[in-house]
């Protein structure tokens, strides 16, 4: 009676598993052929596939102002970086932006330390800052105000599986300026 109920408790989890989620594959250890034969060459490698740009390479854009002044100060940092404006400490630890043919979006990813008159050092900020809605997440400070600007990295033009439209007529068009006889050739096929 018990595995009865263990079974069907488990039949019941296996039910609810996320419909979306991929059926677990069987790993099958590969063939391994003769050594003499053609198959036993190793395979080439892959032509990498373009990334956007490294974290380590973009670089956040960002100001900090003094209010009791109104001195203000921009900034160009990489990921990693640390600055220091007046009594704060802002470390830039990442950013991330969409890709020029999406909705424009970017924020970086700001730790902002104060030194208070009192001695120390207190975290008074850790968090994502977003260039185009700066109310989700902003940094409450008495003296200073941080936003950020943007996030500069690059996107690849296409990706593996891009068909750019109009390749294959164009490369047809060039061959038929080239060769004049083509040309009249293609337009009698068109009669």
């Amino acid at each position: 009676m018990k595995r009865a109920l263990l079974g069907a408790a488990a039949l019941m989890l296996m039910g609810q598993a996320a419909p979306d989620a991929p059926a677990p594959r069987a790993e099958s250890a590969p063939a391994t052929p003769a050594p003499g034969s053609p198959a036993a060459k190793p395979a080439a490698p892959a032509k990498p596939i373009d990334q956007p740009t490294p974290m380590a390479e973009r670089v956040i854009a960002f100001s900090v102002l003094n209010k009791n002044n109104g001195q203000v100060r921009d900034f160009r940092v990489k990921p990693g970086a640390t600055v220091a404006f007046g009594r704060l400490t802002i470390r830039a630890r990442a950013c991330e932006a969409t890709p020029p043919w999406d909705r424009p979006w970017s924020g970086a990813f700001l730790q902002i330390d104060d030194r208070p008159k009192r001695g120390g050092l207190r975290r008074v900020f850790s968090g994502w800052l977003f260039a185009e809605s700066p109310s989700i997440n902003s940094f409450d400070h008495p003296v200073y105000d941080v936003w950020v600007k943007s996030c500069a990295m690059s996107f690849p033009e296409i990706g593996p599986d891009t068909i750019v439209a109009g390749r294959a007529s164009a490369a047809k068009a060039s061959s038929a300026k080239k060769s004049p006889s083509a040309d009249s050739a293609e337009s009698s096929n068109d009669r």
